[in-house]
């Protein structure tokens, strides 16, 4: 669909260009999403009930009906404009089968009074496209394959944006080079409010620069640093990460990543490594992968909402458990079946901390497409290593229709 005669006000006071009640061609699109997960909290409360609670007493069912919009537009001379307008609400679920929300806005996440309806602009960017080289200024995602400690995460009803200015140059032959500022995130439980990043741990946000070379074409090789100027809030840092991937002809590939957190304070260096191992047998393909960090003072996570890992053996609840002191091997494997494919993957944890609290994770996942929509259903086994508390049972739903 087409919307014409969009007013270039705000763009023209931006300063990035001088055309104000041009005409120009928008092309939108978006995804309608309903998302719903229950939990037994370990044993103290039931699977599907409205009022399901842990131990602790939070709410353990949860849904959001979502409506998401993009809209993007080539201005000509090399410029471009992108928008995306995210509502979310409950459809009055909260009244009928749920007590909580996966995703909300005003800081009020679970606040179901408050915060079921709102709109938040999720994404407000503007591109130009200067020979080999592209500026992309404003609101928007972070891909992880680029910037692997500030990046989008799509487990959610919608993923988080960063505010960032981004440039990438791909002067030199088989490679990509991407320098980047990223100075404020969302987070999954409030997508309309943008603040420092890491709980505020970086008020300055952080600096990237990542060079992708894929002069080898089976050994393509991406390396990001970061420099991080007032980390934690105390001194500066830095972060580096490595992924290296090998296709070398043979029946199986091979991964290997690795990097290190390094604060320029008294707190102590976070190192962590990984390996993967991907292949098919017949039409079932399979990953093995192992991980691990060692006791630095922080841990290893995407820095936008402190939530997930860049790490191989992430899977759909683990990250607490992966990202600090730990080892973690996982053994994946996915087959079609029907309109769809079956995946089942199962990681153990080994906590090398005091604690020594181990965990295990079952996912049983099924992706397939119905009613001209994606779904998703998952059930996830979470048990950790603690004398008289019972495993968390798991199970969630999501649908997207996409136009």
């Amino acid at each position: 669909m087409k919307i014409t005669n969009l007013s270039l006000v705000a763009i023209m006071a931006l300063g990035m260009m001088s055309v104000a009640n041009a005409d120009v061609d928008m092309k939108i699109g978006g995804q309608g999403v309903v998302y719903y997960q229950t939990a037994d909290g370990k044993g103290d409360g039931d699977l599907f009930d409205k009022h399901s609670k842990d131990a602790k007493g939070n709410p353990q069912t949860k849904a959001n009906a979502g409506l998401q919009l993009n809209a993007t537009s080539d201005l000509g001379n090399g410029f471009g404009l992108g928008l995306q307008g995210t509502a979310l609400s409950t459809w009055g679920l909260e009244k009928n089968l749920v007590d909580n929300t996966m995703q909300s806005g005003v800081g009020n996440n679970g606040d179901t009074t408050n915060a079921t309806d709102y709109f938040a602009i999720t994404k407000a960017y503007l591109t130009k496209k200067i020979s080999n080289t592209t500026l992309k200024l404003g609101r928007q995602e972070l891909p992880k394959s680029l910037s692997p400690f500030a990046f989008s995460e799509g487990w959610n009803v919608f993923k988080n944006t960063f505010d960032a200015a981004v440039v990438i140059n791909s002067d030199i032959p088989d490679t990509t080079l991407v320098g980047a500022y990223v100075s404020r995130s969302n987070k999954h439980n409030d997508l309309s409010t943008f603040n420092d990043m890491a709980g505020g741990a970086l008020p300055s946000g952080a600096y990237m620069l990542t060079v992708k070379n894929q002069s080898i074409k089976q050994l393509p090789i991406t390396l990001s640093y970061y420099s991080l100027p007032d980390l934690t809030g105390h001194d500066e840092g830095s972060a580096i990460w490595a992924d290296v991937q090998v296709d070398a002809g043979i029946p199986v590939k091979f991964g290997l990543q690795g990097g290190q957190i390094a604060p320029e304070n008294k707190m102590e260096d976070t190192t962590a490594m990984g390996a993967k191992i991907t292949g098919k047998a017949g039409p079932v393909s399979l990953k093995l992968a192992y991980s691990t960090v060692d006791d630095g003072s922080l841990a290893v996570k995407n820095v936008g909402t402190n939530v997930k890992t860049p790490l191989y053996t992430q899977m759909i609840l683990n990250q607490n458990h992966i990202s600090s002191d730990a080892d973690t091997f996982l053994v994946k494997g996915a087959v079609p079946i029907g309109y769809g494919k079956l995946i089942a993957q199962y990681g153990a944890t080994t906590d090398n901390s005091d604690a020594g609290t181990d965990y295990n994770e079952l996912d049983v996942i099924y992706k397939f497409k119905a009613l001209g929509a994606d779904m998703l259903a998952a059930y996830v086994m979470s048990d950790h290593d603690v004398k008289g508390e019972d495993p968390n049972n798991i199970i969630r739903f999501w649908t997207r229709y996409k136009f």
